[in-house]
């Protein structure tokens, strides 16, 4: 499939960005977004998106097909995993759920329409409006195209021309769904701009850190500091910087006939984007005395996690990446080899999957790609000790707990600073209005204006 070269990244290998390209791509956003984006409704933002969504989950769909043959190479992922991913995206963009995303972080889903009052507000005599920045700056770092997709979404709801600056090879899916916008929305798609390049390529961020309004980034702590330091003062910067998640399961879930499907929510959240993003468990603390103990659960998930092999594979590594998971298990295969609280299940004859079963409730960054550790623990008092090291960098926590237990532990997780808490099976599916890292997605974008209507 030939793609009209709207963007950037469209232009073949050979072609040289320089600091002239960037600064007409910035002005030509600027005036596009004055003409055909700054005037458009809300409820005519959410019905593009809502297309686009439809469009994304059609199995004809052209762009879609594209991404499935071609994505495998591209990005890294399986086909099937791709397909698994995309459905769950865009399955979430209904008007409902942008009317309730738009409600929860602005008070009312019109706000950036005009002046509008809440209940409390008309009470008041008070209103207010909101509006986003007019150029957004998107650095997105990784492989996983949520938070990309997110990143653009959010800002055409503020209604924001954007540029998105994607790391070196992985421009491919936004460049995908920008072209989705542009087909179904021309004058929308004409108020974006993809591109890649070498991270710290001073001439051309510097171009377009002169032209932005506000700055996201997404990466390291080193990275996001480097893009802070760099950018003018009155330029906003929203930075997400690198997190963990794990899963907890409580003695009570382990009981009964449903344990099975626990397990199956568990590798659901391995399996998802290969566990590559944020929201991914590194590992499970398992609490002992149910009726599955934790080696049971670890070889029971070793097991769900080989048949997910064969209807959704891990699909291909980089050789540094399997030479990671080889040099971890060979580590723990001579472990598993003298103590007994250790074990170790895995894919033969490839680096597929890894289960890994320990005693030591000390928390455990995984190398990913589907290597996962099950941590027996008495309590959350234990795991919450063993996970110290991580405390503040913990992302999402999925549980699986009865309803009188489930509501105690979330409110000891969010005491403890998780931001997300979360059912086992739903780590990687947040919804449209998940507070990324605790924070309104919409709110932090906006500026407001108050009318005190009272004299």
């Amino acid at each position: 499939m030939n793609l009209p070269n709207f963007f950037i990244a469209d232009l073949p290998p050979e072609a040289v960005i320089t600091p002239q390209t960037v600064r007409d791509s910035c002005e030509s956003l600027k005036r596009n977004r004055e003409r055909y984006l700054a005037g458009r409704s809300t409820q005519s933002v959410i019905r593009a998106l809502c297309e686009v969504g439809q469009s994304w989950r059609e199995p004809s769909y052209r762009l879609r097909q594209f991404v499935l043959e071609h994505g495998p190479r591209q990005m890294g992922f399986s086909a099937a995993t791709l397909a698994a991913g995309i459905d769950d995206l865009f399955c979430r963009f209904t008007p409902e759920n942008f009317h309730a995303l738009l409600s929860q972080d602005l008070g009312h889903p019109l706000r950036l329409d005009g002046l509008q009052a809440t209940h409390e507000e008309q009470r008041l005599e008070r209103a207010a409006t909101a509006r986003g920045p007019h150029l957004l700056v998107h650095f997105a770092g990784g492989s996983l195209p949520n938070p990309t997709v997110m990143d653009i979404v959010l800002g055409l709801l503020v209604r924001s021309a954007q540029f998105v600056k994607c790391a070196s090879g992985q421009s491919f899916f936004p460049r995908m769904f920008a072209h989705s916008i542009y087909e179904a929305e021309p004058k929308i798609g004409s108020c974006l701009e993809i591109a890649e390049w070498k991270g710290g390529t001073a001439s051309l961020e510097d171009e377009l850190f002169a032209h932005a309004d506000c700055v996201t980034a997404t990466g390291n702590d080193d990275t996001l500091a480097a893009i802070r330091s760099r950018l003018p003062t009155r330029v906003r910067f929203l930075g997400y910087g690198h997190k963990v998640s794990f899963g907890y399961i409580t003695h009570e879930a382990l009981s009964g006939m449903n344990v099975q499907k626990l397990v199956k929510r568990a590798a659901e959240d391995v399996v998802a984007w290969n566990q590559l993003g944020c929201l991914s468990p590194h590992l499970f603390y398992v609490e002992t005395g149910g009726g599955t103990s934790p080696e049971q659960f670890g070889e029971m998930l070793a097991t769900e996690l080989q048949n997910r092999e064969e209807t959704q594979p891990r699909g291909e590594l980089a050789p540094e990446e399997a030479a990671a998971i080889a040099s971890r298990r060979a580590f723990y295969e001579v472990r598993a080899a003298h103590l007994n609280e250790t074990k170790m299940w895995s894919s033969a004859n490839s680096t597929a999957w890894t289960v890994i079963l320990e005693s030591d409730p000390r928390f455990q960054s995984s190398c990913l790609n589907r290597f996962i550790y099950v941590k027996a623990v008495t309590d959350l008092e234990q795991a919450l000790q063993g996970a110290d090291a991580v405390r503040g960098k913990v992302s999402t926590v999925g549980i699986a707990a009865p309803e009188d237990r489930a509501e105690e532990i979330a409110r000891d997780l969010s005491k403890w600073g998780v931001t997300r808490v979360c059912p086992l099976g739903k780590m990687q599916s947040p919804p449209l209005t998940w507070r990324h890292d605790g924070r309104p997605a919409l709110g932090d974008l906006i500026t407001w204006t108050d009318w005190e209507r009272s004299g």
